[in-house]
This record gives structure tokens, C-alpha cells and sequence, in this order.
């Protein structure tokens, strides 16, 4: 499970469309408490669908070669063709140039927003793909060991790595933060998509060759 957990968290956490979104809340005045309201709602729907799955399971992995067991490699292989086929979408799209005005508004509005609607903006912009795959490797998470609780946190911390280091740099040196932040939105904003074709396949490869093994094994 762990695996599986440290891929689709890195995956999670440098998701372009989030990081740039992040930014763009950032450098709204009072940009660090609209980030805060931003990662505290995004932190909190995303604990949420991990309950929700411990729930479910009781906290006890299904047996191998269960119905259960093999619907959730089922699952994880469905997400991950659908994540496979984004990124080759996204790839042989990728001279398809989105408007610039359109672009350009869109950073604007952002620049703009209120607190409650940067805390509406968390849950929004998770990528949910990814966040799915995620809830269904949980499925065979065993409460009742400590490693699995390890696993867990980590993996929660990992997801949101990158908000809260951008959160923490804005707070403590805001001026350096301004600056550098705003390159890396250029550079999302010009390998946006780049970015969304890596993070599809490598992930979306992963779980496609996990799941096989786990229904063949």
C-alpha cells in the first residue's frame, strides 16, 4: 500500500492545476489567509474521503481474491486507463493553445477572490482522479497495525507538501516568496500541459501494471 500511496500523493501534490490555482490565491490581497482557508478546506475533504473509506472497511483490508478485494484492483485499473488516456489526450492535443484573454481573466478573477470562496476553491480543484485512485489503495488499509496509521498521515502530509511549503515561504519571506512564486506560475502556465501528460502516465502507468498483478497474482 505504501507504494502506491507515496506515487499518488507526489502525483496529487504537483498536479499543475492546483499549484497554479494556489499561487494565483497567494497573490491576492491577503493572499496568506486565503491560502490558509484554501488548504484548510482542501485538507478537510480530503481526510474526509479517507474516513469515509475506513468507514466502510471497518479498517480491515478485504481478504485476497474476495469480491471486494478484486472490485478495488478493478477500480484501481479503471482509474488508471482513465488517467493513461487523459495524458495522451492532453498529449496529442498539446499544440492546441489555450486563448491567452481567457487565461488572463481567469488569473484575474482569482487575483480577486474572497476567503470563502478560496475555501470553496480547495475541494473544487483536487484532482479527483488521482484522489480516487488514492481512496481505493486506502481500501487496504489495516487499523489494526501502527504502520498503517503511519502510511496514512503520511500520505496526507505528502498530498498537500507542496501547498504548505508555498504557504509557509509566503508567510516567513514574502517578498522572496512574490518573486518566485510568480516564475513558477509562468512556468506552469507554459508547461501546464507538459506537466498534466508526466503526472497522467506515470501515475496512470503505475496503477494500471499494480492492478494487473494484484487480479492475476
Amino acid at each position: 500500500m505504501l507504494p502506491d500511496l507515496v506515487l499518488i500523493g507526489l502525483g496529487i501534490a504537483v498536479f499543475p492545476l492546483s499549484v497554479t490555482a494556489f499561487v494565483l490565491v497567494l497573490s491576492a490581497k491577503r493572499g496568506t489567509w486565503k491560502g490558509l482557508a484554501f488548504i484548510l478546506s482542501w485538507l478537510a475533504c480530503f481526510v474526509a474521503v479517507l474516513v469515509a473509506v475506513l468507514v466502510a472497511t471497518g479498517g480491515q483490508p478485504p481478504p485476497p481474491k474476495s469480491p471486494p478485494s478484486t472490485a478495488t484492483s478493478a477500480v484501481k485499473l479503471a482509474i488508471g486507463v482513465g488517467l493513461v488516456g487523459y495524458g495522451w489526450y492532453r498529449h496529442a492535443h498539446r499544440h492546441a493553445e489555450r486563448p491567452k484573454e481567457t487565461s488572463g481573466r481567469t488569473a484575474a478573477r482569482l487575483e480577486r477572490i474572497s476567503g470563502w470562496t478560496a475555501a470553496g476553491l480547495g475541494p473544487l480543484l483536487q484532482p479527483w482522479g488521482l484522489v480516487a485512485a488514492g481512496a481505493a489503495t486506502v481500501v487496504g488499509a489495516d487499523l489494526s497495525r501502527t504502520s498503517s496509521y503511519v502510511a496514512l498521515v503520511a500520505y496526507c502530509v505528502l498530498a498537500t507538501s507542496s501547498l504548505l511549503a508555498m504557504e509557509l515561504y509566503a508567510v516567513f519571506a514574502p517578498d522572496s516568496a512574490r518573486e518566485r512564486l510568480g516564475r513558477l506560475r509562468t512556468w506552469f502556465q507554459t508547461h501546464q500541459n507538459q506537466a498534466l501528460v508526466a503526472v497522467s502516465l506515470v501515475v496512470g502507468l503505475f496503477l494500471v501494471g499494480r492492478s494487473i498483478l494484484q487480479l492475476t497474482s
